[in-house]
């Protein structure tokens, strides 16, 4: 085994011919570089040994891992593509015979290429400069100002290496990392309306940013999302004429957390012409049954949209005229319209997810929420949509005191085959009438025996085979109604009854203990008191019973003077005239 001495450089030379380079940097110029920090022990040391080589390294230094080809830059910018550009470089300590090298290392590539170089006595461009591409100030050599001009476009990023030398010696080098904004707006101005508005913005080279923000007019924050290879897109459904106005488009870029993020204006102008849906795609349509008040899945179209919006006609109509709205969901702005106050329908959770675009809608349906429902997804100017014909069943009893009906209800007609009653028992035959379309009945006589309790299925089935079940369960008398399916059965009960006597009792009680308490505050005074009672009018009671007796007493009328005998008996004497 051998040992062999390297110097710090040399290691790096090595490590830089893998995947990423590896560069030993103080920690500022890691901070700078943006690099992944990983600390070493400290002893470097390298070991041979046929194949294998040990590295090991004991410093305080630090390794840092970037993207290949980028080095430490001084400074950064971001602009936007197509937009007048000064990339500043200045020193004014510098006079006289003076050089200036600007150089360029675009995205993916190892080398500098000369944009231009200029002196006191001559001035050439290089093989990476475009006609853009000037000097600021042709005296540079009196004013110390080396700055370069351009109108950059997206390839136009990269590091730009400012290089000053007098009398062939190295003044100065200042690295500027050039990232270049692409924004996009579509549709194209003037927008028009109630279309989607898709404001996009891409950064190059994309490492360099970290984050990309939209703001609307009146600076109200915008959902964006990142795109892969494309950058980041906030949308506007939907448009309407308060839509108008200056966007803001705020870049911040990587390791510039302590600067100002760089921020763009967009104008957008919304046309008063509203847009017209022509791509649409109609997805198959569903045909189905529920039970009433059983979650219920409405199936939107499969694509990610950026809104959706639900119609519904109701059940048995004959056109589709009286077809309205009943929900509205806007994933990007994140507004909700439902006419719904009950919260029957609402967006259906997991795995669906209404904030990135998959829609689908969970209904417990009446019997009246059968009909047709047409889902329609949106995404940029293309339309999905899907329908939904829906008929509910229900079950429910009526009873006389003779019979116990039956009844089957189901909405949306126009789709249903046939509907039928069983019992639990097939070989028994039902007896079935129909009062009305879109409901069957069958009669069980009371009481109810052994021989008919039991489980009664209705069932209908569609035109395209689908069925749908409720089970009405009926009790023998003596035992309790119970659900079943979503079906309530309601059994005859004593109960009300019982609590209605029940509730009589304290109120006799108290009438009784307030007549009693009464007659002995007249037995114990010795008041005579006379009642008076008149065929067909309410009782009368008189003070003095002798104001009575002198009047001639009515025709047809009986008069009864009741005088108290004593404390135990209050009505011994009855006297009648």
């Amino acid at each position: 085994m051998h040992s062999v001495n390297m110097s710090v450089r040399d290691a790096s030379n090595i490590a830089g011919k893998g995947k990423y380079s590896w560069c030993i940097l103080r920690r500022s110029q890691c901070s700078r570089a943006g690099a992944v920090r990983t600390p070493f022990p400290l002893i470097f040391q390298l070991v041979m040994d046929s194949a294998f080589l040990t590295i090991f390294l004991v410093s305080t230094f630090e390794v840092c891992s970037s993207h290949t080809g980028i080095a430490d830059w001084e400074d950064a910018m971001v602009v936007r593509e197509g937009v007048p550009t000064t990339l500043v470089c200045t020193d004014r300590s510098v006079r006289g015979a003076v050089a200036i090298n600007w150089r360029v290392k675009s995205l993916g590539v190892d080398e500098w290429k000369l944009v231009l170089s200029a002196s006191e006595k001559e001035k050439f461009s290089g093989g990476a400069s475009k006609a853009s591409m000037q000097l600021t100030d042709p005296n540079f050599q009196d004013t110390g100002v080396f700055s370069l001009s351009l109108l950059p476009r997206k390839e136009d990023s990269g590091l730009y290496s400012c290089l000053i030398r007098q009398r062939e010696r190295k003044v100065k080098e200042k690295i500027i990392l050039l990232a270049v904004l692409t924004v996009t707006v579509a549709p194209a101005a003037p927008v028009p309306l109630r279309c989607t508005l898709r404001l996009t913005a891409s950064v190059n080279p994309s490492y360099a940013v970290t984050k990309i923000a939209w703001a609307a007019p009146g600076g109200i924050s915008m959902k964006s999302v990142k795109i892969k290879n494309t950058g980041s897109v906030a949308k506007v459904p939907q448009v309407q004429s308060s839509d108008d106005g200056a966007y803001v488009c705020t870049v911040r870029l990587w390791g510039n957390s302590s600067h100002t993020p760089f921020a763009f204006h967009v104008n957008v102008i919304v046309d008063d012409k509203v847009a017209s849906f022509t791509n649409i795609t109609h997805e198959p349509g569903i045909f189905s049954a529920t039970r009433a008040q059983t979650p219920f899945l409405l199936t939107c179209p499969g694509v990610r949209g950026d809104y959706v919006r639900l119609y519904w006609v109701p059940p048995d109509s004959k056109t589709h005229s009286d077809m309205k709205r009943v929900y509205m969901n806007d994933c990007w702005g994140g507004s909700t319209y439902s006419a719904d106050p009950g919260k029957r329908l609402q967006l259906a959770g997991p795995p669906y997810d209404a904030e990135s675009g998959s829609f689908t809608f969970l209904l417990s349906p009446e019997l009246k929420d059968g009909g047709l429902y047409l889902c329609e997804v949106f995404l940029n100017d293309v339309a999905y949509s899907r329908s939904t014909t829906l008929s509910v069943l229900k079950v429910k009893t009526r009873q006389s005191s003779s019979m116990l009906e039956l009844v089957c209800l189901y909405s949306e007609r126009s789709q249903v085959k046939r509907a039928n009653w069983k019992y639990q028992n097939k070989t028994r035959q039902l007896s079935l009438i129909s009062n009305s379309p879109g409901s069957i009945s069958t009669i069980l006589p009371l009481p109810i025996t052994p021989d008919t309790a039991g489980n009664y299925t209705c069932s209908i089935q569609l035109e395209n085979g689908q069925t749908a079940t409720a089970t009405q369960v009926v009790q023998l008398p003596h035992e309790p109604g119970r659900d079943v399916e979503g079906v309530i059965v309601t059994t005859p009960s004593l109960l009300p009854s019982l609590s209605a006597l029940l509730l009589l009792v304290p109120l006799v009680a108290a009438a009784v203990f307030v007549l009693l308490w009464r007659q002995k505050r007249i037995s114990d005074r010795g008041i005579e008191q006379s009642l008076s009672v008149y065929s067909g009018e309410a009782e009368n009671v008189y003070e003095n019973p002798d104001d009575i007796r002198q009047q001639a007493p009515p025709q047809g009328s009986v008069y009864m003077d009741l005088k108290p005998r004593g404390e135990d008996d209050v009505y011994k004497e009855l006297e009648r005239y």
